[in-house]
């Protein structure tokens, strides 16, 4: 029934990003420079039990999980500090989003604490951004702090605190 839930969630949004994209006209001037979501978030207890029950209701292959990079390769830092912050990663491509089912397995994370405090759920909504940085000190500057950053194989991610104002965290992705 959860798992129910979190897919008529995602379908909503994808709804209201397809309605959004065609009543929208020029290019985005907010902050992100972006209004396209390409990946929602979601934080599971159990990677593989996640992704069969995805698998199955979207009709699709059950992806294979992976363990993200150590601290060494992937520069975390959760809350301004070197992390140790280690997660199972699994994607499940739709036709215009992304589904990032996240299972924490490592030290202090934005995804530890997320399911610590809430359980399972929809965690982040992810955008493509170019100029990172520039991003990061904008969002900042509206009250949308940073929580955690790291690098992965071709690019960096960040995610930031919209919790106070957009009732959810936001993940830059920035690819190189």
């Amino acid at each position: 029934m959860k798992a129910i839930r979190l897919v008529i969630i995602i379908l909503a949004i994808f709804a209201a990003g397809v309605v959004w994209g065609r009543i929208s006209k020029g290019a985005p001037t907010g902050p992100l420079g972006t209004d396209q979501v390409v990946q929602v978030g979601i934080v599971v207890k159990d990677i593989e039990k996640a992704s069969r029950a995805y698998a199955e209701i979207l009709g699709l292959d059950v992806p294979q999980w992976f363990l993200t990079d150590t601290v060494d390769k992937a520069h975390t830092e959760f809350r301004g500090k070197p992390s140790e912050a280690r997660a199972k990663l699994a994607f499940l491509q739709l036709k215009n989003i992304t589904i990032e089912l996240i299972e924490p397995v490592g030290g202090p994370s934005t995804w530890r604490e997320f399911l610590d405090q809430h359980g399972e759920g929809v965690h982040h909504l992810a955008f493509e951004v170019k100029g990172m940085d520039e991003k990061l000190k904008l969002l900042a500057g509206r009250g949308i702090p940073l929580i955690q950053k790291g690098d992965y194989e071709g690019g960096r991610y960040a995610y930031v605190d919209g919790t106070g104002n957009l009732a959810i965290i936001l993940e830059l992705l920035e690819n190189f």
